[in-house]
Formats: structure tokens, sequence, C-alpha cells
């Protein structure tokens, strides 16, 4: 049996222990069939963090090009530029000595852009900085240590560090600037259904097996409806004025939340510098998504099929900032800025960094570095729906 094989038989194994009773649609949605389910939630964190075979902890690099997709750092080196430059104000704000993590930092193309930044920049004192990089998958940890591997001297200390290992560090006496990119929609999350008037959590039930070719047959998934799993979310709903329509579908990311709450408990002083895809709940929560915004990739191609390709897809929603901001009022965070990224960039003078050329060689540094910086502002839209939100601690 192959990793994703072995990964559908420990969660149909789950499913079978550990589920509770919830119910599909049976006779062509003429009767309710009971089954057992697991909240998607856990489905989904099975699929990304399972230790042996989860997306996030096993396999190959799973950003860029030889990945599914990608993120700013690999548009160019604009994002970078701009964000240390931005972190460099806020280092000033708390009185210029200041460490820097990278939570969620990948292969740590970030991380290096923001670095060269600093080190061209002269904007801080790198000499006394102690920065950290974090990251849950084993091949990115390694990778980030290749990538900053040039300018690990430029640094006071340069750390490399799991999630779980960052939790335990009594950071401190300095403030920390935390840079979360693409972090929280990478959180396992809960969608919540209304079905017949009432609040339902989807669920993901094991439906008998499926064929694979040349190699006999494996657990099959499907959607099924059950009980809230936990009472924070129909007050999660409540508190961002959430109402659904009939059959629609919204997602709560608690786990985010938490994340908030923990890095609050973490830092004594200091920031979240946080960019991710999605919106405030009103929109969210808007008739055209009835069927939220759970996307999956795979080869950067992008699908709403979660039960496909188990472990070897990315499972991803947007994030809620509404929710984010509330969960961070309550943990001792003010809200620094909040706008999307296109607006950041633009109030970080992106426009200033246009080159003037001939335009005779298109493939020439500064034909790529436009190029890089009208992908960022106008790319598909994307850099409307891309949000930077600043939470700050005094």
């Amino acid at each position: 049996m192959n990793a994703e094989e072995l990964l559908r038989m420990r969660i149909a194994g789950k499913i079978e222990n550990e589920g509770v009773q919830g119910w599909i649609w049976d006779n062509g949605n003429r009767s309710k069939k009971t089954v057992r389910c697991l909240p998607f939630r856990d489905y989904m964190e099975i699929c990304l963090y399972d230790g042996q075979w989860g997306y996030y902890r096993s396999g190959d690099i799973r950003v860029g090009k030889s990945g599914d997709f990608y993120t700013s750092p690999f548009l160019g080196m604009v994002m970078g530029e701009k964000l240390a430059a931005f972190i460099g104000r806020l280092a000033e704000s708390f009185g210029g000595g200041i460490d820097v993590a990278e939570w969620g930092a990948g292969t740590g193309r970030l991380s290096r852009q923001m670095a060269d930044a600093w080190k061209r920049s002269g904007q801080l004192p790198l000499a006394e900085m102690t920065y950290t990089v974090v990251d849950m998958n084993p091949v990115h940890l390694s990778a980030a240590r290749v990538e900053m591997e040039q300018v690990q001297h430029v640094f006071s200390g340069l750390q490399f560090m799991t999630p779980i290992e960052a939790e335990m560090v009594q950071w401190g006496p300095r403030p920390l600037v935390v840079a979360a990119n693409e972090l929280l929609d990478a959180f396992p999350v809960h969608r919540l259904v209304k079905v017949e008037g009432k609040l339902w959590e989807l669920g993901a039930a094991s439906v008998g097996l499926e064929p694979i070719a040349d190699s006999g047959s494996t657990a099959a998934f499907q959607y099924a409806y059950m009980p809230l799993s936990d009472p924070l979310l129909a007050q999660s709903l409540a508190c961002d004025d959430v109402e659904l329509e009939e059959g629609q579908v919204f997602e709560v990311n608690l786990d985010a939340e938490r994340w908030i709450a923990v890095m609050g408990a973490l830092i004594g002083r200091g920031a979240l510098v946080i960019a991710d895809y999605g919106h405030e709940a009103a929109e969210l929560q808007s008739p055209h998504r009835m069927n939220g915004t759970l996307r999956c990739y795979k080869n950067h191609i992008a699908h709403e099929n979660p039960f496909d390709s188990v472990g070897e897809q990315d499972i991803t929603a947007h994030v809620n900032f509404t929710a984010i901001m509330r969960a961070a009022g309550r943990t001792g965070w003010r809200v620094g800025y909040y706008d999307t990224q296109k607006r950041f960039l633009l109030d970080q003078g992106i426009l200033d960094d246009l080159a003037a050329h001939d335009g005779s060689n298109p493939f020439g540094e500064e034909a790529r570095r436009n190029r890089s910086i009208a992908q960022l502002l106008l790319g598909d839209g994307m850099s409307d729906i891309f949000k930077v939100l600043v939470l700050v601690k005094d």
C-alpha cells in the first residue's frame, strides 16, 4: 500500500473507533441514513498534519514550481522587501531593538528576502537580532537552512524550530515581531451548514471502498451531517453576526483563533504581521458563497474535493478576519494595521520601485521586477483578496 492508501485506512479506523453519529441523505435525498463520522476539521487535520503521511509533515517541498501552490515570495523579492521595511519601522516604535520570527516559513524564501533587504538598507541592527525560522515540515526546514546559510553570519543568532519547539521558548526580554505569511489559511477548519432550518456541522464519513488502479481498493469518504462538535462554533457565528441561508456552508477556524491566543501568551511585547487571503465575516457569508471557501490544490490546479488525493494535496479556506480580530482583542492585542495587501504595498511605496527601461530585454532585471510588482498588485485580483493584519502588544 502507498502512503495515500495507508492514510485513508488510518482515517477510516479513526472514524470507526472515535466517530460520532451523523447522517447522510439516502434514496435520492428522500430519507436519512445514520453513519459514523468525524468533524471535517479532524479529517482535514489528519490529511495535512498526520505525523507519518500528512501533507505538511511528509513528502517533498510543497511550495513553488515543483510543489502544488505559490506564495508571494515566489513572485519576486518585492513582498519580502516591503515587509522588511515595515518591520523596520515597527522596530522604531519599540525603541529599535527587536527579534524576528517567521512562523510557517516554508523553505525560508521570505525570511531570506527580508534578511537581504535589511543588509542592504542597514535599517535594523542585525548583529543584535535573533532570527527564528519556524515550520512543521522537516523537508522545508532543511531547505530553509540552506536558504539562510549565506546570511546567518549577520544575525546575533539564527534558529530553526518546529512550532511545538517555538511555543516552549521563553521569548523576551526584547520585543518579538512574528511574520506569518499564508499561515492561518493552513489551519484545519470546521464547516457548518444550515439544513432544514437547523445548524449542522459537516463531518467526514467512511463509505466503503473505492477501486484503485492496479492495487485493489481503498477507503472512500464523503460529507455527512453531525451535531456541532464544539459550543464555540455557534458562539463564533453569533459574535460575528453570521446568519446562514438554507444550504449555505460557512467555515469556522477555531485553530487560528487559538493560535492568536497562544501568541498572546508567548509574547509580552511585540507584533504579529499576518498576510493571508480572506475577508471579513459579512463578505464570507454573502449569497454568492453558498458553498463556503474551501479549496484544494494539487500540481497548481484548484478544485473542491477534499476526499481526493488524501494526504497528497493542500486543503485550505479563506481566513475570517472578523473572527481573528475578535480573538486578538480578547488576548491583549490591538489592531495596528488592517487593509488589503494591495493597499499595504501601495502604502509602503511599491510604485516607487517601478523601473524605467527600454523594453529591449523582457528578461532583464528591471522588466522582471516590474512584472513582479504588477502581479502582486493586479494578478487575478488576489491582492484585494489578500489582507495584511498587524496586531501589536505595546
